[in-house]
Formats: structure tokens, C-alpha cells, sequence
């Protein structure tokens, strides 16, 4: 599982009937330089299949591969992320991650949504 950030949705004018009940959105993965000194290395959007009501700004977390059709059951699913929880606050110590070119600096920061 890894936290990411929705950042946008993604609108269909047709969908596959399995995932009708829910939404495609995409997400901003949240590596720990992120979240610890605010890094603007994030990665590669993500499309993920939300039926959590996340919303923009959200901070989820996203199951990938196999695990993001597991929530389906036995039916095939085209999706390759699923929106597995929402984050309410996410409470870091920045000594566990030392940015590039120094050691850590202590700036803790708790996001709250």
C-alpha cells in the first residue's frame, strides 16, 4: 500500500459495468521525502477506482496489482488501483528520513483534511 494525494478525476463517457458504483481519480503518490520536507519528487500520477468518496486534496491509501481487484470479489475488474482508506492525519518524524544532501531536519508536520 502507498499513501498518495488525489489531485484530479478522471471523466468517462463509457465504463466497463464492473465498476459502476464508483469513481476514477487521480492521485500524486506520496513518497516519505514528500510527506516528511514537502519534496516536490513525487512520482507518476496514479488512476485509481474510488467508491470512498475521496476528494480532491484527499490523502489515500492505494493498493496496487492484484490487491486493487481483490475488493471485487471473483469478477474481473479492468482496474489496477483501488482507493483501499482515507487518511484523516498523517503524523511523521523526519529523523527516519534524511533528505538528500544532509541529515534531517526537524519539521515535523501533521497534516490534517
Amino acid at each position: 500500500m502507498r499513501l498518495a494525494e488525489i489531485v484530479g478525476k478522471v471523466t468517462l463517457s463509457r465504463a466497463a459495468p464492473e465498476i459502476k458504483g464508483g469513481r476514477l481519480l487521480i492521485a500524486l503518490p506520496l513518497p516519505a521525502r514528500a510527506l516528511a520536507f514537502g519534496s516536490p519528487d513525487r512520482g507518476e500520477d496514479v488512476v485509481l477506482y474510488d467508491d470512498l468518496g475521496a476528494g480532491l486534496g484527499s490523502i489515500v491509501g492505494l493498493s496496487e496489482g492484484r490487491e486493487a481487484a481483490n475488493p471485487f470479489g471473483k469478477t474481473k475488474t479492468p482496474v489496477d488501483a483501488y482507493c483501499a482508506c482515507l487518511l484523516d492525519a498523517i503524523d511523521v518524524d523526519p529523523d527516519l528520513t534524511e533528505p538528500a544532501g544532509g541529515p534531517a531536519q526537524h519539521t515535523n508536520r501533521m497534516r490534517n483534511r
